[in-house]
């Protein structure tokens, strides 16, 4: 009786860091083409892995997204948080929040691309609007440091209508007409 050699085994690739870096191509892939775009063979080709690898970490398209979508609100609630407890008071909060429009949402055409695509596919994708759902809560949590409940939640849905507005008007508010309009609705 005769035995073949073992085929060879392939040496396994130690890429421990490979989850993670598969959710920040993912914002990267949606950033540059969008979240219909954003299929498993296109963030696979851009984080340079095999297909298989986006399944082996992640159970569904919509989990990747969510959690490449979770990965984004993780970055910008906490720098609104920080500014809205910075703020010493209504009318610093108020500066607070244009400045986290104008700066933070409006100033960054990446950041502004992933808040609209947000918003677009978390209309029919459930996984997707319990992203948005917690970064709402977030920011009216960090409104309610200065502002009522439902202050805040007004507050919070202005926010994301000029987001909005920014993002789809061929002339779009400027930051002065934004400072004017927050300070108009807390009035």
């Amino acid at each position: 009786m005769s035995t073949a050699p073992a085929p060879a085994r392939r040496p396994r690739r130690h890429d421990p860091g490979r989850r993670e870096r598969l959710v920040a191509t993912a914002l990267d892939v949606i950033a540059d083409v969008g979240v219909t775009a954003a299929t498993h063979r296109a963030i696979a080709r851009a984080a340079d892995v095999p297909l298989g690898s986006l399944t082996y970490h992640f159970s569904s398209l919509d989990e990747l997204h969510a959690a490449a979508f979770t990965r984004h609100v993780d970055e910008v609630a906490p720098r609104f948080d920080e500014l809205m407890r910075a703020a010493a008071g209504v009318g610093e909060a108020l500066e607070a929040l244009v400045g986290h429009l104008t700066g933070d949402l409006l100033g960054s055409d990446r950041d502004l691309v992933l808040a609209v695509e947000l918003y677009v596919a978390a209309a029919r994708r459930p996984a997707l609007r319990a992203v948005t759902q917690d970064w709402m809560q977030r920011s009216r949590r960090s409104l309610e440091r200065h502002f009522d409940p439902v202050t805040a939640r007004e507050l919070d849905a202005l926010v994301e209508g000029l987001v909005l507005h920014s993002a789809l008007s061929t002339d779009p508010m400027d930051a002065g007409q934004i400072r004017s309009a927050v300070h108009r609705f807390a009035r």
